[in-house]
């Protein structure tokens, strides 16, 4: 999507969007004659949405790429994901409110399990609870000591944290220790490119890996970090400079706040779990003009291969949408970010169905799934495009030309 014309189009107007993200929402089947996790749901209510909305399916990034959260989010706010590479150490650090500098170079953590022979057993250390990753972030804090760099580790939520490291002459052009399969030997950081910031930026990060194998050698299940994402503070067109759009964000996780900080959205304080964040919406209603409302547990259930508990946190969020159709708004986009198909447990290519509720739409069938998605109206289509399309269907846009 053009941004630019965005920008020449938009107009200021009363109407409001919320786009509502179940996080991972796209699946598969677990066996060819089944239905995938959103089909197999008891979701009346999307379904009776989709009655009377356009369907579609939609591609984050490109044919055959499984994206990140943050490709996949960013493509959803109408920002080409492989123009603006953002690494998640950036979106995690902003998640948390930590005032990223311009030269800090930030990177996610991951703790994890090592088994004796040195490979990975669990890239997620069994999902510790908060209170657990907490006292490890402060073991780290507490006795890492790098040369050349000031380090700071901060906690963002369960197994999760984000290290940040402030110096001169950094670079983010480095490799991920994880794997990302079990089995294997954590990765050593590589320089991505053949510049000396980039070798020395390696060496500091493979130091901070070593000393933290050090301190959480007696830890279980606990006992290493994997790092990613490395990045450094990018530059982002406004959101809001460019839909004219007075933009808020629900969301519990710290990343997907980042996201949202880094678009220039406001952040606002969620409440308990999944109907806390749309008690939140209903409490905020009049202050904004657009919501963005990220529901996580989706995407854990894909990844922990939990077919069956996956559809039982769609099952919940189809219960609250009467609540959310109550508030009326003019422009109601419901999809993911990407699949992640509890048969892979892992994110996927796969298409993300797509609704779009608006008193504008052409229907094509009567329930939310990916196989009535695949013959909607709006066909399979670039995720980039999402933005355009709420703002037509808000009326946000004028025309284009004589």
């Amino acid at each position: 999507m053009d941004l630019n014309l965005m920008r020449e189009l938009s107009v200021k107007t009363d109407t409001k969007i919320v786009l509502l993200i179940l996080d991972g929402l796209g699946g598969l089947p677990m066996d060819p004659s089944g239905q995938t996790e959103l089909e197999a749901a008891d979701t009346p209510n999307l379904d009776a949405l989709a009655a009377r909305s356009e369907l579609g399916l939609s591609r984050p990034v490109a044919a055959g790429v499984s994206p990140g959260s943050g490709p996949g989010h960013l493509g959803l706010f109408g920002y080409d994901p492989l123009r603006f590479q953002v690494g998640r150490g950036v979106l995690s650090a902003l998640g948390v409110g930590f005032d990223l500098g311009e030269n800090d170079l930030a990177a996610r953590v991951n703790f994890a399990t090592k088994d004796e022979s040195g490979r990975i057993s669990d890239r997620r250390a069994g999902r510790i609870p908060s209170e657990k990753g907490e006292e490890l972030v402060g073991l780290l804090n507490e006795r890492l000591n790098l040369d050349g760099v000031e380090v700071f580790v901060v906690h963002e939520k369960e197994y999760r944290a984000v290290a940040v490291f402030r110096g001169e002459g950094l670079s983010d052009a480095l490799a991920d220790s994880d794997p990302q399969r079990t089995g294997l030997e954590p990765l050593p950081v590589e320089p991505a490119d053949g510049s000396q910031e980039a070798k020395e930026s390696a060496r500091i990060a493979d130091s901070f890996v070593e000393q933290a194998n050090e301190i959480l050698a007696d830890q279980h299940p606990a006992n290493t970090v994997l790092v990613r994402g490395f990045g450094m503070h990018p530059a982002l067109p406004s959101f809001d400079e460019t839909y004219d759009l007075d933009a808020a964000a629900i969301a519990s996780y710290p990343m997907y706040k980042g996201l949202a900080r880094l678009a220039g959205m406001q952040l606002l304080k969620e409440g308990e779990g999944i109907a806390g964040e749309f008690e939140t919406l209903e409490a905020n209603w009049e202050d904004h003009d657009f919501f963005f409302i990220h529901i996580k547990p989706t995407d854990a259930a894909g990844e922990d291969g939990d077919f069956e508990r996956k559809a039982s946190v769609i099952e919940e969020v189809d219960a609250l949408i009467p609540m959310l159709l109550d508030l009326g708004p003019d422009a109601l986009a419901i999809t993911g970010d990407h699949a992640t198909p509890a048969k892979m447990k892992s994110h996927s290519w796969h298409g993300v169905p797509f609704l779009l509720a608006s008193p504008y739409t052409l229907p094509t069938a009567d329930s939310f799934g990916e196989r009535s998605c695949a013959g909607g109206s709006l066909g399979v289509f670039e995720a980039e495009e999402i933005m355009g399309y709420l703002m037509g269907h808000a009326l946000k846009l004028n025309r284009f030309g004589a």
